[in-house]
C-alpha cells in the first residue's frame, strides 16, 4: 500500500523522511522524562516573551513546532505552558518513528496540551489551520530542496504579532563536514544503510591529523555518539549550511527582521576581541556586518539559533530599554544562588562562541538579583532596594539604578541569563 505521506513528497523528500525513520534524531529515551527536563534556545517561554512579545506575558499561547523531530523543542514549550495552566502546542513531523518518540515522551509527562499531526510543513499553507502566535523550526529548512519555500509556508500561518524561532546549520563551525560527506559517498556508493554507517565511522577513524573533520572539535559531540547524530552530521541526503549574511537574506526575502541571535554575545565583535582599536571598528559597523564579523571571529558556530517577526510589525520584537514597569527574570537559575556566589566572587565565567571570558560585576550586582523573582517590576526592585540602603543613610536614585541595572543587564544578558518576561505591558 502506498504511503499517503511519500505521496505529497519529492524523490528528495522520501529520502529525508527515510533516514528519520531509520534514525529519529535526536536520539531520546521517554523513560528519561522522569529525570530531566531539556531546555534550550529557541522557543524556551521566556525567550518568546521577551525577543517576541517585546517582554510582555505570553498568555493563551498557541505554538506550531514545526518539523518537531524526538520532541525537544515541543516537550520543553507544553511542559512550560501546562505549568502556567495555559496555551497548546501543535506538532508536525514527516517521520512516523519520530512522532512516536515525541508522543512517548509527552505521556511520560502527562502532557495533554499538545496534538500530534504526521505531514510535511511544506502543506502548511492548505491545512486550513488557524495562524499559530509562535512557530519553531529548527534543523529543518536546511534540510529542504528550497528552504526559501518552507520558510514561506511558516509565515503564512504565522499570526499577525506572531513570531519565529528558527535554528539553521552555520558554515563555519562545520568546517569539514561537507568534504567528509563527498569522501564518504565516494567509497560507500548506494549501498545498504547499516553497511554505509560503518563505513563512515571506520572511515572517521582513520582520518589524517590534517583533516579539517578531525581538526573540528566542534562537532566532536556527533562523532562520538549514537548512530543518529552521527548518521545525520555525515551521511544525510541533503543538507546545506549557512553564513550569517545569508539568512539575513533569507529573512528579509520573506519578509522578515531579526529580533536577536542566540546567545546574543557570541554574536558581538567584542567577545572576540581585545585591542581597542578594533573594537572601536567594529563598534562602528552595521548591527548586520557586526554579526557577520563576529561569525568569522569565531569560526565554532556550528548552527544559528534566532528570533524573528514580520518586518512590517513594529510592535513585537525584542524587549526594548529599562521602563519601570518592565519585569527582569533569570533563565534557569535561582536568584538566590547566584547573589551568593557574586557576593563571594564578583565574576562570572562563560564560553561564548568557542571562546572562555570573564565578566566582573558591579558591587552592587548581587542585591539586585537577589530581588528579581519573575513578578517584581523595575520599579519594585528599585524601590525595596532603595528602602534597604536607606537603613544606612545611602540613596540610590533612579537614575543610578538604571545605571547599576544597565551594566548587569550588558552581562547576563548576552549570556542568555537575564531576560524581561511576564509584563502585562500596553
Amino acid at each position: 500500500m502506498d504511503d499517503p505521506v511519500d505521496d505529497l513528497v519529492d524523490g528528495g523528500d522520501k529520502a529525508v523522511r527515510a533516514q528519520y525513520e531509520a534514525y529519529p534524531y535526536p536520539a531520546r529515551d521517554p523513560a528519561d522524562e522522569a529525570h530531566r527536563l531539556i531546555t534550550g534556545s529557541p522557543s524556551h517561554i521566556l525567550e518568546i516573551e521577551h525577543f517576541v512579545l517585546r517582554g510582555g506575558r505570553a498568555g493563551d499561547l498557541r505554538a506550531l513546532v514545526a518539523g518537531g523531530g524526538t520532541g525537544d523543542g515541543a516537550i520543553m514549550l507544553a511542559q512550560q505552558l501546562a505549568d502556567r495552566g495555559t496555551g497548546s502546542v501543535t506538532y508536525l513531523d514527516m517521520s512516523s518513528a519520530s512522532l512516536a518518540v515525541a508522543q512517548g515522551r509527552a505521556r511520560a509527562r502527562g502532557l495533554e496540551n499538545i496534538s500530534f499531526h504526521q505531514g510535511s510543513l511544506l502543506d502548511l499553507p492548505g491545512m486550513g489551520w488557524r495562524p499559530f502566535d509562535y512557530i519553531d523550526c529548527c534543523g529543518v529548512l536546511h534540510h529542504l530542496a528550497d528552504p526559501a519555500a518552507g520558510l514561506a509556508a511558516l509565515v503564512a500561518v504565522l499570526a499577525t504579532g506572531g513570531g519565529l524561532g528558527l535554528m539553521l546549520y552555520g558554515e563555519l563551525g562545520r568546517t569539514g563536514v561537507y568534504p567528509a560527506q563527498r569522501a564518504i559517498a565516494r567509497l560507500a556508493g548506494d549501498g545498504p544503510t547499516g553497511e554505509r554507517l560503518a563505513l563512515a565511522r571506520k572511515l572517521t577513524e582513520a582520518l589524517p591529523d590534517g583533516n579539517w573533520l578531525k581538526r573540528n572539535d566542534h562537532v566532536m559531540d556527533h562523532l562520538a555518539g549514537d548512530d543518529a547524530g552521527f548518521h545525520d552530521l555525515l551521511l544525510h541526503s541533503r543538507d546545506r549550511a549557512y553564513l550569517v549574511g545569508e539568512i539575513i537574506t533569507l529573512m528579509a526575502e520573506a519578509g522578515l527582521r531579526f529580533s536577536a541571535f542566540m546567545p546574543a554575545g557570541a554574536y558581538r565583535p567584542e567577545t572576540y576581541l581585545n585591542d581597542g582599536d578594533l573594537i572601536e571598528r567594529a563598534a562602528a559597523l552595521s548591527q548586520a556586518d557586526r554579526w557577520a564579523l563576529a561569525e568569522e571571529l569565531s569560526g565554532a558556530l556550528k548552527t544559528h539559533a534566532f528570533y524573528a517577526v514580520r518586518r512590517a510589525d513594529k510592535e513585537h520584537g525584542a524587549a526594548q530599554g529599562f521602563e519601570p514597569r518592565m519585569v527582569p527574570v533569570l533563565r534557569e537559575m535561582r536568584a538566590d544562588r547566584l547573589a551568593a556566589s557574586l557576593s563571594q566572587s564578583p565574576g562570572l565565567n562563560a564560553t561564548l562562541g568557542g571562546v572562555s571570558r570573564r565578566f566582573e560585576v558591579s558591587t552592587q550586582a548581587p542585591a539586585i538579583i537577589a530581588l528579581i523573582d519573575g513578578k517584581r517590576s523595575l520599579r519594585q526592585i528599585h524601590g525595596r532596594l532603595r528602602a534597604r540602603m536607606g537603613k544606612t543613610g545611602a540613596k540610590m536614585s533612579w537614575p543610578d539604578f538604571q545605571g547599576e541595572f544597565s551594566a548587569l543587564f550588558n552581562i547576563l544578558h548576552p549570556l542568555n541569563m537575564l531576560l524581561f518576561a511576564g509584563a502585562t505591558l500596553d
